[in-house]
């Protein structure tokens, strides 16, 4: 909530003092806002993509391909397991002083960017869901739970982590609301507005 307001504050601050310079001639104020370096990051940073979904994982030691050896270990051995657990994930982009800029050349604005990277992931634990199939002679384990949640955790982050669909998602977001910010300046092409995304910086811890 307290993000949304801050990208609201910004978007009407752009506009208002937009409306103050074209009122009382302020170039100069208007120049302050197209290139508040930490204005843009800060907004940059808020914008981040959430994202829900459901990660699943079976783990089994038999084929099910129906072969009489298949058969006898289905009824006396087998391990299967079958773990869901809803996550929740955060897509942004992770700057340093190095990763961005903002540049103004006549009337076109660059900004330049790292590309966003997977900044925290959580499973629902308390909305975990779990089935399981063992043969006659093994008991259950819980332990078997624990190995399947940690192996799910550790794929479905990193198959997260290299999800070019939402990344990209990720980029149209910031690129929207940058360009609302800049939306006054931008009007009957005043300006010109060039966002720029270079390669990831180093992943920051996942939350």
């Amino acid at each position: 909530m307290k993000k949304i307001i801050y990208l609201a504050a910004a978007l009407l601050l752009a506009i208002l003092i937009f409306w103050l310079g074209k009122r009382f001639g302020g170039t100069d104020l208007n120049q302050q806002v197209i290139s508040n370096s930490t204005i843009i990051k800060e907004i940059a940073e808020l914008a981040s993509l959430d994202v829900q979904g459901n990660a699943s994982l079976k783990r089994s030691n038999v084929e099910d391909n129906g072969d009489w050896g298949d058969n006898i270990r289905k009824t006396f051995l087998e391990n299967t397991v079958w773990v869901s657990i809803p996550y929740q994930a955060k897509y942004g982009v992770n700057i340093n002083d190095k990763t961005f800029r903002v540049a103004t050349n006549g009337k076109k604005i660059t900004i330049s960017l790292p590309a966003p990277v997977l900044l925290s992931y959580e499973l629902k634990m308390d909305k975990m869901e779990t089935a399981n199939r063992k043969g006659w002679l093994l008991f259950q384990n819980d332990e078997t739970y624990t190995d399947a949640q940690k192996k799910l955790y550790q794929t479905s982050r990193a198959q997260l982590e290299n999800n070019t669909v939402y990344i990209e998602h990720s980029k149209a977001k910031i690129r929207s609301i940058l360009h609302q910010y800049y939306a006054p300046f931008l009007k009957e092409k005043e300006y010109t507005l060039d966002i720029q995304f270079g390669t990831p910086t180093q992943q920051p811890p996942l939350q």
